[in-house]
């Protein structure tokens, strides 16, 4: 397993559609390994390929990693297959977008379907943080950033934040 870069803001390959995976092998595997272990490094709940310059349809999140504890997901070709009417906001940051957080609205519960780490199907629901960090990461996957939901005003200024503290990629660490 190797710690990877994480692009930042304005990186263009943040912006590129990724391409859906033909299958989950070793190889496909190496990388989610790769990426969860770039996103612990960062100190991270989520991670899609992307912001390791892997333009795939792949996510790795672990949403109790804040609370000190592992619990590692992955995604392959995630889908929504239905949202909740009602919206949830939640502050949200991005490891893409460092020092930078803002609310943004998404639908509070979400039904989902996904290859996990194995290459099984998986059709789960989701709500609450899980729901909001899975959009977030999905965005990515399309070439949206969570700052794309906000006001050209904010997502300039924190554009500029991130080029004036000079963190046009965050190193791997070690």
């Amino acid at each position: 397993m190797a710690v990877r870069d994480i692009l930042t803001v304005p990186d263009p390959r943040l912006k590129q559609v990724s391409k859906r995976v033909d299958k989950v092998d070793d190889a496909l595997r190496d990388l989610m390994d790769d990426m969860l272990e770039s996103m612990y490094a960062a100190d991270g709940i989520g991670l899609a390929a992307i912001q390791i310059g892997e333009p795939l349809r792949v996510i790795v999140m672990d949403l109790d990693w804040g609370k000190g504890e592992r619990n590692p997901r992955y995604f392959v070709n995630p889908e929504i297959l239905d949202a909740s009417d009602s919206k949830l906001p939640y502050e949200e940051g991005c490891l893409s977008v460092p020092t930078v957080y803002d609310e943004v609205e998404r639908p509070d519960h979400v039904r989902l379907k996904y290859l996990d780490y194995n290459g099984k199907e998986v059709i789960e629901e989701a709500e609450g943080l899980y729901a909001v960090c899975i959009q977030h990461e999905m965005d990515h996957l399309e070439g949206v950033l969570f700052i794309d939901h906000l006001s050209r005003l904010k997502r300039d200024r924190a554009v500029k934040r991130v080029k004036k503290l000079g963190l046009e990629k965050l190193p791997a660490a070690g």
